[in-house]
């Protein structure tokens, strides 16, 4: 029985019940009776309507003849086109004929199942289907119940994110004790050479030497620098944010990195807008965020290549811009390269790009990288402003 376009299920017990006393009853009663069906007609879909899980009613031959608004959301359809549509449009890869005819081995696959969809929206779906005959062998169709768990998905990413970053400070804490204590105590005795080399008379023997301890104390100071960045990935103090230009703080990184940017001959061009408004930052961090994003270039390009560097604004945001012409980076490698340890470069500590996402979080700014192998790479850091603009839309004329 159809009602607006909706398919009442009635027991055929109820239904031949009804028929028999029809012959029995007034007017009256009988406006009673009809009445009542219609108030909890009304109220079982008003409560489909309210869940939040989206409900789908097969007939027996699999196709659509109810889903609540939640399914039509989740799916992408809308019921008054979708009635009569065979199931298997919108939840593919399912024989959903031995569904319906009680398959064991196929029933039990979908007990709990788990799909992705990419249309309206990417989400992750868990559904199951009650075949009608399971509850009553009179009964055909079935009943698919469906929930999106995205966010699951998400809040379980990130406690395994989590955990592992937690493993890590705990191993960053035994680094930082097993490993720093010494290089110190290397540090100075490496000064006490050097200022007892310093009372040699063989000039020759004096300037060997020194040479050594300066080599040694470099790497020092560079297994140190290692240390400080790894501890710090993992244990980012909070930003200390002010107003800030982000073509000054870029200016200013440039200038600490321009002995390394000679040395490979590379050509930076630049363009920092002056009508561009400051941004709240931290200083110190975003300046750790633009020296590690150079350095990936730099590394990245041939002796001879050019970085381009720019400022840009939206009602948003304030935005920073790092484009070089370098090889690119492969598909393979661009959704790994925040993990730690990950890099292709032999020099590479694989933990700059993991500061720079840690960084540009607590800032509550966003990354955007754009690359394809031989044919360089755009990174641009977007950073929130605190006099974000909306954009109202013109009321239409009535």
């Amino acid at each position: 029985m159809r009602r607006n376009g909706t398919v009442l299920y009635m027991k055929s017990g109820f239904f031949d019940k009804l028929v028999n006393r029809l012959d029995h009853l007034d007017s009256g009663s009988l406006q009673t009776y009809f009445l009542r069906l219609a108030k909890e007609k009304g109220l079982m879909e008003t409560i489909f309507q309210a869940l939040e899980e989206g409900i789908i009613v097969l007939d027996p031959e699999a196709q659509i003849n109810y889903a609540n608004r939640a399914a039509e959301q989740m799916l992408g359809f809308k019921l008054e086109s979708a009635q009569g549509v065979p199931i298997e449009r919108y939840l593919k890869d399912i024989h959903w004929d031995l569904v319906l005819d009680l398959d064991e081995y196929e029933w039990s696959q979908l007990v709990r199942r788990e799909i992705e969809i990419t249309y309206p929206q990417h989400r992750f779906m868990e559904f199951y289907v009650v075949p009608l005959a399971a509850v009553d062998e009179k009964e055909e169709g079935a009943v698919v119940i469906f929930r999106d768990v995205t966010r699951e998905r998400e809040s379980t990413a990130e406690s395994i994110e989590s955990e592992r970053l937690h493993a890590l400070s705990l191993l960053a804490a035994g680094v930082a004790h097993e490993i720093g204590n010494p290089l110190n105590s290397i540090n100075i005795h490496l000064q006490l050479l050097d200022r007892e080399i310093g009372y040699l008379d063989d000039e020759d023997a004096k300037s060997d030497l020194k040479e050594l301890v300066d080599v040694s104390r470099k790497e020092v100071g560079r297994l140190d620098t290692i240390i400080r960045q790894f501890l710090k990935a993992l244990r980012p103090s909070l930003p200390e944010r002010k107003p800030m230009k982000l073509a000054r703080l870029a200016k200013e990184t440039l200038k600490v990195m321009k002995h390394e940017i000679a040395d490979r001959r590379m050509l930076v061009e630049t363009d920092f807008p002056k009508k561009i408004p400051a941004v709240a930052v931290d200083e110190t961090q975003v300046k750790q965020v633009f020296f590690n994003v150079i350095k990936n270039a730099l590394q990245a390009m041939e002796d001879g290549g050019i970085l381009r560097i720019n400022t840009q604004q939206s009602d948003r945001f304030i935005s920073a811009v790092f484009e070089d012409n370098g090889p690119g980076i492969d598909p393979e490698n661009l959704g790994a390269i925040y993990e730690p340890y990950h890099t292709t470069k032999p020099e590479g500590s694989g933990l700059g790009m993991m500061i720079v996402q840690r960084i540009m979080r607590d800032h509550g700014g966003e990354i955007e990288i754009n690359s394809e192998p031989g044919r360089g790479t755009r990174l641009t850091l977007r950073f929130p402003r605190e006099d974000a603009r909306l954009n109202l839309l013109e009321a239409p004329d009535r």
